[in-house]
């Protein structure tokens, strides 16, 4: 069990060192760390960059050292990764910015529509029904970019806006085969997250109408806890153990790390 997604105190996580412990004790044979990092020289985004302080794409060179010192004594490999905020209109400074700082492998996500964050209920709350159908519309466009431009080894939470209030359940058939057919001609493959699976929503990613479209059309899995702290890992680790052996899935690693040979 490798656990691709996690993350540190270089986004919005805790420090490294105690996540790689909480990785050895749940025995885990490998924990990616994939900060958070946005790119983008938008005022919107400059703004939501310094709110959260995703500024992995600055300090990627200091977590590089931190990582490569523990891994000197950890009993886990450790994956030096990151999770890139993707809008098509970024697509340039994502590249180039992926080119010069040769992570092990990359994760992109879509996190923001029409400069709302879509886990955010009350963005939406005032909206009509027609509003938050284009919403949703505009997050599969934006996730189908994703998955075609190739930049990324894996596609985080790729039904995020199940989270959220008010854009729940709004998702097509139409929509959930689009994006298969995209995963299934691309290298980036969609990760199945714990990120909310132990909380009172008892969401994961893929949820099931998705996760059925998506092996109809033979598309594989990564797997990632999304885990921001040390008590996340373990627990996690043991959902995921169980869930993927209720939906009889074997993972694959990222494409990058060609673990599976």
């Amino acid at each position: 069990m490798r656990d691709f997604h996690t993350h540190s105190n270089y986004s919005d996580g805790s420090f490294l060192f105690r996540m790689v412990r909480a990785a050895e004790d749940a025995n885990l044979d490998g924990i990616g760390f994939a900060d958070h990092c946005t790119v983008s020289a938008r005022e919107y985004t400059k703004d939501a960059r310094a709110a959260r302080g995703f500024n992995l794409d600055v300090t990627y060179e200091r977590r590089r050292r931190a990582i490569e010192e523990l891994r000197e004594d950890a009993a886990v490999e450790i994956y030096d990764a990151v999770e890139m905020d993707y809008d098509p209109r970024d697509e340039a400074e994502i590249r180039d910015f992926l080119d010069r700082a040769d992570f092990d492998y990359v994760i992109g996500s879509v996190h923001d529509i029409s400069e709302m964050n879509v886990q955010v209920p009350s963005n939406f709350a005032p909206m009509s029904d027609e509003e938050r159908d284009g919403i949703v519309d505009r997050y599969f466009d934006t996730l189908s970019a994703l998955v075609e431009s190739e930049l990324f080894d894996i596609a985080a939470h790729p039904d995020l806006i199940e989270r959220t209030p008010g854009l729940r359940g709004r998702a097509t058939d139409d929509h959930y085969r689009r994006l298969a057919r995209a995963f299934a001609s691309s290298r980036t493959v969609p990760e199945i997250n714990a990120g909310r699976a132990l909380t009172d929503a008892g969401i994961v990613h893929p949820a099931e109408r998705f996760f059925s479209t998506l092996r109809e059309y033979d598309v594989p899995f990564t797997v990632g806890s999304d885990s921001h702290e040390p008590e996340q890992v373990g627990a996690r680790r043991e959902f995921l153990g169980t869930h993927l052996e209720t939906v009889d899935v074997d993972p694959v690693s990222p494409p990058s790390l060609d673990l599976d040979g």
